[in-house]
């Protein structure tokens, strides 16, 4: 059962040696998913499952290697297969600072920890499969959901302009703050491919995962457009019994 998510992006410049000088940029976007990682920390998880886009649909042992040498940092853990960027930047979050587990970046993943990786053109179905799949694997499942908005915000965007996006990027936000999975399952994939949004897949995950349940408690905890890029923090919780969300 999904007890928590935290909703985070996955740009390699999120860690710092990456950034370089224009690090303190995003550093309020870093505190936002610190804060989200350690919520679903809190919620006392049997299993965290860390979510995000790649080239296929896969799920990956605590084997893999979470690298970002393609990105010019030699920053490598693990020694079997190579994670997508959006897991890799997920692992990061989890192990930098002890945040998640109280341990510091080192070469294993935190401990019940498993990498699944969702196609970037899975059709909303099968996603919403998946997410269902995954709330089932333990009593206690928590999802760390690594996506980027729409890259069309602004004209130096890596899209360039396009006028659809601020509305869909400002629906994404309303649904992860809202914890609407029917705005989320709802998603084009279409529209999402023009608009160059990398978090569509793995969002319809999370809507699929809560599906069905009680209402969450959920926040946004930032919302940034650098670059022309969207960029969202969301947590959400799922109410112990007798503290149910009215």
């Amino acid at each position: 059962m999904l007890i928590s998510a935290a909703v985070c992006p996955h740009p390699p410049v999120l860690v710092p040696e990456a950034a370089g000088e224009a690090a303190p940029e995003l550093d309020a976007m870093r505190a936002a998913c610190d804060e989200a990682v350690r919520r679903l920390g809190a919620s006392r998880p049997d299993a965290v499952v860390v979510v995000g886009g790649g080239p296929e649909t896969r799920a990956y042992g605590g084997e893999a290697t979470a690298t970002l040498r393609p990105y010019g940092l030699d920053l490598v853990w693990g020694s079997g297969p190579d994670l997508p960027l959006s897991l890799t930047i997920g692992h990061w979050l989890l192990t930098r600072d002890g945040t998640l587990f109280g341990q510091g970046t080192s070469e294993a993943p935190p401990e019940g920890v498993r990498y699944q990786s969702v196609a970037f053109d899975a059709t909303p179905d099968e996603c919403l499969r998946l997410g269902r799949e995954l709330a089932g694997c333990a009593p206690r499942v928590a999802l760390l959901v690594m996506g980027d908005g729409t890259a069309c915000l602004s004209e130096k965007a890596p899209g360039s302009l396009d006028e659809r996006a601020a509305g869909y990027e400002d629906a994404v936000a309303e649904a992860l703050g809202r914890a609407d999975t029917a705005a989320l399952a709802g998603l084009d994939p279409e529209v999402s491919r023009q608009l160059q949004v990398a978090g569509r897949a793995a969002w319809q995950v999370l809507a699929g995962a809560a599906a069905g349940a009680n209402r969450f408690e959920a926040g946004l905890l930032a919302r940034e457009e650098p670059y022309g890029v969207g960029y969202l923090v969301a947590s959400w919780r799922r109410p112990e019994r007798g503290q149910e969300v009215g």
